[in-house]
């Protein structure tokens, strides 16, 4: 019997090492999580601060022991070469969804694409308007780089963008944070990350698999 992953949007995946800066007087963290073998990976304590503020990585009603294995498959898509379209095409096949988290400009070059992302079920999410790093930002600059990217993909598409935020580069503050939980998102973080834009470092077929 042929077993079908369920892709869909609220948990993922990363692999990237830790840092906490000062920046303008706010602890600045950068998103990763540590790999735990086979077992479902586990966040520093310092990062739980992202529960006060519907914050996720991973979903925590479930555990290791469950029987049915569940992936939560998301996209950062901020600009169309052909592959969105090739991977929305594999989707619909397979009848599987995902969360694609955009940015202005596939909205600006893309709108029949990411009509068509909610059209075939999947979640089209907040990504900023131009992916900038939001602990630099003032309150009001987040909620307007935010807000901007919500208007336009209304203003295309004639449809609500779905209220899950992905920080730019994985980066964020507590203010930040709380900034985009007072606007109704719910922030979404990763369990593992695929490194796909790094062209020049991709592993075979069978390593992405495994």
């Amino acid at each position: 019997m042929k077993r079908k992953l369920l892709f869909l949007p609220l948990i993922i995946i990363s692999v990237f090492f830790s840092q906490i800066t000062v920046y303008a007087g706010a602890l600045e963290y950068s998103w990763y999580v540590k790999r735990n073998g086979t077992s479902r990976p586990l966040i520093q304590r310092e990062q739980e601060i992202i529960y006060q503020y519907d914050g996720y990585f991973i979903d925590r009603k479930r555990s290791d022991n469950e029987e049915d294995k569940v992936i939560y498959l998301t996209y950062d898509a901020g600009y169309e070469n052909g592959n969105i379209t090739k991977i929305l095409d594999v989707m619909k096949e397979e009848d599987v969804t995902s969360a694609f988290f955009i940015l202005d400009n596939i909205i600006l070059k893309n709108e029949d694409l990411v009509t068509r992302m909610t059209n075939e079920g999947h979640l089209v999410c907040n990504h900023t308007k131009k992916h900038q790093n939001l602990c630099k930002l003032s309150s009001e600059d987040i909620k307007k780089t935010v807000l901007d990217l919500e208007n336009l993909y209304n203003e295309k598409t004639g449809l609500d963008m779905s209220k899950y935020f992905r920080f730019p580069e994985g980066r964020y503050t507590e203010e930040a944070l709380s900034v985009i939980n007072e606007l109704g998102y719910k922030t979404i973080f990763w369990s593992f990350a695929y490194a796909d834009w790094n062209d020049n470092c991709q592993p075979d077929e069978a390593a992405a698999i495994d």
